[in-house]
């Protein structure tokens, strides 16, 4: 099992789009893949997350047990103010401290409607999850110039297509 972590909160975002794509290659292949969507996160996940209500989210904790029991991820990671989204990081610090993402291995999508695909974000993103002891896959695709690549909410270019491909096959492999 693969689980795929859309990387933002924002409606319509085309995270969840790549995400959705990205579930059809790997089951193509045939590995089992399923989406955690950050917009679905509960409404009161700050303030039942957190500090001394840390793990109170019963809404929450389905998550947490997926992430506990998933060996693999693939992070979409678009690009927000040169970095990640906050609402990922909100997400990883929710998570079980250390025993969620160590030891667990993990590929990083990134897309920026810019030039620099996210770069900034995964290389950001890739040691956060090395502090905490996760594999990160060496082949990050950067799909820059996000919203030309798409058409009928998928990546329709072929060098796009491409490398998700073969990330999702060194993924499997990993």
């Amino acid at each position: 099992m693969i689980t795929i972590i859309s990387g933002t909160n924002r409606k319509n975002a085309n995270s969840f789009k790549i995400a959705k794509q990205y579930k059809d290659i790997l089951q193509m292949k045939g590995q089992e893949a399923d989406i955690i969507d950050l917009k679905n996160l509960p409404e009161d996940f700050l303030s039942t997350s957190f500090y001394e209500n840390k793990r109170a989210n019963k809404a929450f904790k389905p998550l947490m047990d997926q992430m506990k029991k998933c060996p693999k991820f693939v992070f979409i990671v678009p690009e927000y103010n040169g970095s990640f989204p906050g609402i990922l990081k909100l997400f990883i610090d929710a998570l079980e401290f250390p025993g969620t993402l160590k030891n667990k291995k993990c590929a990083l999508v990134g897309l920026s409607s810019g030039v620099q695909g996210s770069a900034m974000a995964m290389s950001h993103l890739t040691d956060i999850f090395n502090y905490l002891g996760m594999h990160v896959l060496a082949q990050k695709p950067k799909l820059m110039g996000i919203n030309d690549r798409m058409s009928k909410d998928r990546i329709a270019d072929e060098l796009g297509i491409q490398l998700l491909e073969e990330q999702a096959e060194a993924l499997i492999n990993f």
